[in-house]
């Protein structure tokens, strides 16, 4: 039985029913809902952190017949690049990413000044909601899916965990580009800096919502947190294209999802300065920026996974899961250009 792909189904019910619990929890002033909501966030957080450390023994086990493990790790690779290999590809990297997310709420909540009040209930509903959509991603492009035989051919089931996999002996291993100290380094911190800005742009919008200004005791650190390990994974990157392909000496050449990762980092510093003016200076700026730097950060894994343009961190064409995040990233524009334009025309009057 293939128990990762039964795994990452089971994260995203959870996951979906955290936030409709949190949601009910809110709207009916029910405890009870509230605390059933909390222990189903919990099992989600667990059952990513297992499905995380099962797609890493099997990339450094090279069990080829998962498509994942067989399009990234091979035999010939060193322990230290089989486990890299895990954000090698689409499927693990938005694993990581799910994984960040659900243990960053947990932080949240249970290591927070503010883990009270409506804007932290609020907050915390949107980014369960946030987290169920690369939950969702996962389910579609499951990286357990497995290779099985029929009729002679060989084929990817993505969604029969019962099915008899085809068992193959070593995998095709990793892109020969990415077989670099680096790969251990740049994605992750890159990853953890896209999954941080999540808490931002949701206490952003749940100060909107509710129009209480304490978003930013919430949004703050997070924010310092998003800045520092964006600045440090382009800066890493930087050095890794410098070393592998050169770019005529430069450590940048504005490749387009190279370009598209600095943007938000130019609009999280923009926020970062809106912490030291003076009170209720930025009332409209802050959450602004806030929200505009999660909407680049979406935009830039858009432009990275529908192969919208030629680049080097390309990694495919346009498919179900491109236009899942496209719609995702229409979504939250417009929700927050809304929000935005109609807290903005109301201090107007």
């Amino acid at each position: 039985m293939n128990f990762g792909m039964i795994i990452i189904w089971l994260a995203f019910l959870f996951g979906l029913l955290a936030m409709v619990y949190s949601y009910l929890g809110f709207r009916r002033e029910d405890e009870k809902y509230r605390i059933l909501s909390s222990r189903l966030e919990i099992t989600c957080a667990v059952l990513v952190t297992v499905a995380s450390v099962m797609l890493m023994y099997y990339l450094y086990d090279v069990a080829a017949f998962f498509e994942y493990v067989y399009t990234h790790s091979s035999l010939d690779l060193s322990t230290y690049y089989r486990l890299s290999a895990f954000w090698a590809g689409q499927e693990g990297s938005l694993l990581l990413w799910a994984w960040a997310i659900s243990v960053m709420l947990l932080v949240l909540r249970y290591a927070s000044r503010f883990s009270t009040g409506n804007v932290f209930t609020v907050t915390r509903i949107l980014s369960l909601g946030i987290l169920s959509v690369f939950l969702m991603l996962l389910v579609l492009d499951n990286p357990f899916a497995v290779y099985y035989s029929k009729a002679g051919s060989i084929m990817v089931s993505n969604w029969n965990p019962f099915i008899h996999p085809y068992h193959l002996t070593d995998g095709q291993g990793m892109n020969p580009l990415l077989r670099n100290p680096w790969m251990a380094i740049h994605p992750p911190i890159l990853f953890l800096g896209y999954a941080a800005f999540t808490i931002p742009f949701t206490s952003a919008i749940a100060g909107l919502l509710l129009n209480d200004s304490s978003w930013r005791k919430i949004a703050n650190n997070w924010m310092r947190i998003s800045w520092l390990f964006l600045t440090a994974g382009i800066g890493l990157g930087g050095f890794w294209a410098y070393e592998v392909l050169g770019w005529g000496a430069w450590y940048w050449s504005w490749d387009p999802v190279e370009t598209s990762s600095l943007i938000p980092w130019i609009t999280a510093t923009a926020y970062l300065h809106t912490i030291y003016g003076r009170q209720g200076q930025f009332r409209f700026l802050a959450p602004a920026m806030a929200i505009f730097s999660f909407i680049l950060v979406i935009f830039a894994t858009f432009v990275t996974r529908s192969g919208m343009w030629a680049s080097v961190h390309s990694w495919q064409d346009f498919n179900a899961e491109s236009l899942l995040i496209g719609i995702f990233l229409a979504g939250v524009t417009l929700a927050g250009t809304s929000l935005l334009a109609k807290r903005y025309f109301e201090e107007q009057d």
